[in-house]
């Protein structure tokens, strides 16, 4: 075991000097760290000043007791695990103690083994305390920054970056990203941090209108402008003055309405439905699309002259499966959100789900996690697990080549969590820093990519 990190560190505290001295000989023989103390107040200011990973001591001492000692570790930190060591006659007040929170209790006299074995079961507990207090720190730091952009990776820093950079230059913007990516939630953005953030976000999904709804969706019309037509009604682009037209799904905008849209675009002025009163207009237009309005024009299928004009400035978002390091994170944000919506409690992270979340090419990109996650939540998962079989043993055929999957996984999601320090990652999983690096450089990985 790594002796390298203060988490794998043991703090011993007992009276008796040939039992502080056994027992740390034992410590030390299977692999520990050990620091011994002969009273609680030296014990409380070394664990104040560097937290160990887990706590043993004599319940009788002099001064202040190994339950006072406990209580007061627990107030500091109630996660560290406190071991308790008790003679016959404490071994009521032991109980209650782990009633209180204490991770475990030994009677004397008690065999070596016993104790390596309850220290080994509570540095794991604190090994696993501490990898979730890193994710959640990380978690909780990436959704102040903005939650919008949830995550990690370096694709997702780099859009981040250049949102908040267009953001600013108030350009119409093109987003393009494949479905569920978060091309509104990129639109959004750009809203809110621009100069246009206190006026309206307007939307409108091109693919969600028949053809005859749109251009009144968009353009507006008088009243009787045509039949059924009772009463004014603002469009979209007018609804939008002083701040952004978000037009998703731009490739299915009927053609004809394409030419109108130019125009838009160009004078920056809009002719209701039913007049011939031209309106100037002051916006700035975001459109998305999840095919290649290149190619789309280059068919005939969407106007050249509109696709230039659109263009502007691209933002692409890449899709989720090529910013794996995100996926764990966005998960544990989602699935939390999710029960607290359904007013459950987040269930823990089973095996067979950080297999999906591993295998899974995610084609409906964030969208289909957030599902998951909400299946999740409501104790679904098998739902949408990756279906198991012949698909899945083609990925691994041997038991070797399996062992490696699983390793590399393992590695990278440490990396992940530790954001690219290696030394931190190698104290998560016990083991030496070299023989880490080694199987980050066998495996491909760059710990730079995670940072």
């Amino acid at each position: 075991m790594s002796s390298e990190s203060p988490s794998e560190r043991i703090v011993f505290v007992d009276d008796e000097a040939d039992v502080r001295r056994a027992n740390r000989q034992s410590l030390e023989l299977d692999g520990f760290a050990v620091e011994t103390f002969d009273n609680a107040e030296a014990a409380l200011a070394a664990i104040r000043a560097e937290p160990p990973g887990v706590l043993v001591t004599d319940v009788r001492l002099p001064g202040i007791d190994g339950r006072a000692l406990f209580d007061r570790v627990r107030a500091a930190d109630p996660d560290l695990p406190v071991i308790l060591i008790t003679g016959h006659g404490d071994i009521s007040m032991a109980v209650a103690a782990m009633r209180g929170g204490a991770y475990d209790f030994l009677a004397k006299p008690y065999p070596a083994e016993a104790l390596m074995a309850s220290v080994r079961r509570a540095l794991e507990h604190r090994r696993l305390v501490l990898e979730n207090r890193r994710l959640r720190a990380r978690l909780d730091a990436a959704i102040e920054e903005d939650p919008a952009f949830l995550g990690i990776s370096p694709e997702i820093v780099r859009l981040r970056r250049l949102v908040r950079d267009v953001a600013s230059a108030d350009v119409d913007v093109l987003v393009l990203g494949e479905t569920g990516s978060g091309k509104e939630v990129v639109a959004s953005a750009l809203h809110r941090w621009s100069r246009r953030a206190a006026k309206n976000f307007v939307a409108m999904n091109c693919g969600a209108l028949p053809d005859s709804v749109v251009e009144s969706e968009l353009f507006g019309h008088e009243a009787g402008a045509f039949t059924g037509a009772l009463k004014r009604r603002v469009g979209r682009i007018e609804h939008a003055q002083g701040g952004t037209l978000f037009l998703d799904e731009i490739e299915s905008m009927p053609l004809g309405l394409q030419v109108k849209l130019l125009r838009v675009l160009q004078e920056r002025v809009v002719e209701p439905l039913g007049t011939n009163e031209r309106r100037p207009v002051d916006m700035r237009v975001v459109s998305a699309t999840k095919v290649d309005l290149g190619q789309e024009a280059a068919a005939g299928t969407f106007r050249d002259d509109l696709y230039h004009r659109l263009n502007v400035v691209t933002v692409a978002i890449p899709p989720l499966r090529e910013r794996r390091e995100d996926i764990l994170l966005l998960f544990q944000h989602f699935l939390v959100r999710a029960a607290t919506r359904f007013g459950r409690t987040p269930p823990p992270v089973t095996a067979a789900m950080r297999d999906h979340l591993t295998r899974h090419t995610w084609p409906g990109n964030v969208r289909e996690l957030d599902h998951f996650a909400e299946r999740c939540a409501l104790g679904l998962p098998g739902q949408g697990l990756a279906p198991t079989g012949a698909a899945e043993a083609q990925t691994a055929q041997t038991l070797s080549e399996q062992v490696e999957r699983f390793e590399r996984g393992l590695i990278r999601e440490e990396l992940i969590m530790a954001g690219g320090d290696v030394r931190q990652a190698a104290e998560s999983l016990g083991v030496p820093r070299k023989t880490l690096y080694d199987k980050i450089a066998r495996y491909g990985l760059a710990p730079t990519d995670f940072r």
